[in-house]
């Protein structure tokens, strides 16, 4: 299994386009060690790079493809781009998918609620509609496995398992009705052949038993990196904690790093990182934190191969 990442932060990127906090400045003028970033897109393939499916649809998703030469198309009219996995309907997740309408057909995997949430009242998505069958749904069903198979029905040689992750509705989306377990959900990618398993939780409120489990269950894990403390939005004037947004910090006794500290198998990274983490600094004491416990911060480029 080959695995992509496209993008790495979390909604806005590094440098977010409206914010000068210390990771943002770095980003633009060097004057501190962090990379920019591009908004949460991942990509896997199973068949040595023939056909690629994304996990989520990230907003910058073009200049991502033009930027991973596996993506280019290969004949006047192509993709090598088979399906798109969507977590939840957060907008960093799903506007990417309206970036994609030039009369290219698309397969989608969605929880119900998350597909209902986007296509519903939704005047954008007749950009999507231009021509019968332009997008195909294909329902991700908590505690089943599906085939991620091509657009033609071809099997990619990868299972997906969607199981539910507390979470909470897209901002969009709030009190426009009740909460549903299909809200947000994590990804189990299993690849038959090897037995290889990929875990994708980018957006994780807390660690329960169930997600404690399938983090066990990986042989790589991508997991919820979005902060650093549940008061970092602080530094940017803002009142709203990491909890208020569904969002378990890495740091503190009930963060992640600490919550996850059983999990020794898996490789194991940080994704979905908000641009005011200080786990974006390379030499700043959070990063080296991760980094002695074993996690990876993921970055714009990075290749895992299982």
């Amino acid at each position: 299994m080959r695995i992509q990442v496209l993008g790495s932060a979390a909604g806005g990127g590094c440098p977010q386009w409206n914010c000068a906090c210390r990771n943002c400045r770095g980003a633009r003028d060097g004057s501190i060690r962090v990379e920019a970033r591009t908004q949460e897109c991942v990509a896997v393939s199973a068949d040595d790079g023939r056909a690629w499916f994304l996990l989520n649809a990230s907003p910058e998703i073009r200049a991502q493809i033009e930027g991973c030469t596996a993506l280019h198309p290969k004949a006047l009219r192509h993709s090598p781009i088979e399906g798109i996995l969507l977590t939840n309907g957060d907008l960093d997740h799903t506007l990417g998918l309206l970036c994609l309408r030039e009369w290219q057909r698309l397969v989608v995997y969605a929880t119900e609620t998350v597909r209902r949430g986007f296509v519903e009242n939704n005047v954008l998505y007749r950009t999507l509609q231009r021509f019968p069958g332009q997008v195909d749904w294909r329902t991700l069903s908590p505690v089943s496995e599906v085939e991620m198979a091509t657009a033609s029905g071809v099997s990619s040689g990868l299972v997906v398992e969607a199981f539910p992750v507390p979470g909470k509705p897209p901002v969009h989306l709030e009190g426009l009705g009740p909460a549903s377990p299909g809200d947000n959900v994590g990804l189990r990618i299993r690849e038959p052949a090897t037995g290889h398993v990929l875990v994708y939780l980018s957006a994780v409120a807390r660690v329960t038993p169930e997600v404690l489990a399938f983090a066990e269950s990986a042989d790589c894990l991508f997991f919820d990196g979005t902060f650093w403390s549940d008061d970092e939005l602080r530094e940017v004037g803002s009142d709203k904690r990491a909890k208020d947004l569904a969002h378990l910090p890495i740091g503190g006794d009930g963060g992640s790093l600490a919550a996850l500290a059983p999990v020794r198998r898996p490789q194991r990274v940080y994704i979905h990182i908000n641009n005011t983490n200080p786990v974006l600094r390379e030499d700043s004491p959070e990063r080296v934190a991760v980094e002695r416990a074993g996690w990876r911060v993921a970055c714009d480029g990075m290749e895992i191969t299982l």
